[in-house]
């Protein structure tokens, strides 16, 4: 009996939407008793608890147990002088499934650092997104989260770094500060001009005197650059860039697989942090995962931008071998 008439985009619907799902997921009554009660059939209720899920009424959180490698921790540690190394056992998924786990780890990570008082600094990308996603905090904390990196633009908001900033002060019940520039510019001198604006001069002060950092590691592959996938950056800045030996980057600051840099005209076009005040930051935790960021995450460690970090078992065992 599809004639049940509920007036689309309205709170009723919105309220009866959520009692199905309450009926459901919580009282435990199946689909059938459920079209029962409300005078519907089977099939209407299963579209109205999908359309639950989409109008995010229903959160579906999975808290798959999480192995880590104490060994291999240990061994990247010793090797690379880091504070703390967290090696996730791959469970053999995809790398989506890969990136949702290490964002578990890495949220768990985190936490260990967050005090009242802090200063927490974010970049940007899918894994930083994935730690904010899996972060869990039951009341507020007062520490101030700063972007360090500068926006990529509306059509990456998920993982872009003011709704990373966003999203995880909103968790937090905490204050958080913007970057307001772009990430980069097609000429030095707008880019020295937005350094000198207030607003972005005050953030960057602050992301100087972060207690912690929370960053992804990029690479130059077209395959696994995400400024190239998000559209933000040419092929040819790419192939420039790996003309120069770049291997990766930490908050748009590029390294060859040795750790070095070189004297980039993309590094004058951009709006970061310094690599001095990055590398000044206490606690610089990576997340990065999968073996096709094996070379970024070897010249990231040997550059020194990194000393606490998450990743997998594959990725650590190459580290050591490579090493």
């Amino acid at each position: 009996m599809d004639n049940l008439v509920i007036p689309q985009n309205s709170s009723d619907r919105y309220a009866k939407l959520a009692d199905i799902a309450e009926w459901y997921y919580i009282d435990g009554l199946n689909q059938s008793e459920i079209a029962r009660r409300i005078g519907v059939d089977r099939s209407m209720v299963s579209r109205m608890l999908t359309e639950a899920r989409k109008q995010n009424i229903v959160e579906i959180r999975i808290h798959r147990p999480l192995s880590s490698d104490r060994e291999l921790g240990r061994g990247l540690e010793r090797r690379f002088n880091l504070h703390k190394a967290y090696v996730l056992v791959n469970s053999g998924g995809d790398y989506a499934q890969l990136l949702r786990q290490l964002g578990v780890a890495g949220a768990t990570v985190l936490k260990g650092f967050v005090k009242p008082g802090i200063v927490l600094g974010l970049s940007w990308g899918t894994a930083v997104s994935a730690v904010v996603d899996a972060f869990e905090q039951t009341r507020p904390v007062s520490i101030r989260i700063v972007q360090l990196v500068g926006a990529l633009g509306a059509q990456n908001s998920v993982y872009d770094g003011p709704g990373l900033v966003q999203r995880l002060a909103q968790t937090m019940g905490c204050e958080g500060y913007f970057l307001n520039a772009p990430f980069i510019v097609e000429d030095p001198n707008i880019a020295q001009a937005l350094l000198n604006n207030q607003n972005v001069a005050e953030a960057i002060s602050l992301a100087k005197n972060c207690d912690v950092a929370v960053v992804g590691v990029g690479s130059t592959e077209p395959e696994y650059s995400s400024f190239y996938q998000a559209g933000y950056v040419s092929l040819a800045d790419l192939n420039r860039l790996r003309s120069f030996g770049m291997v990766g980057d930490v908050c748009g600051r590029h390294f060859n697989l040795d750790g070095g840099s070189a004297d980039l005209d993309f590094h004058t076009r951009i709006i970061t942090i310094t690599e001095q005040h990055l590398k000044n930051i206490p606690w610089r935790v990576a997340i990065a995962g999968g073996i096709g960021k094996v070379e970024a995450i070897l010249g990231a460690l040997r550059a020194g931008f990194i000393n606490v970090l998450v990743t997998d078992d594959e990725v650590a065992k190459r580290l050591l071998e490579m090493e």
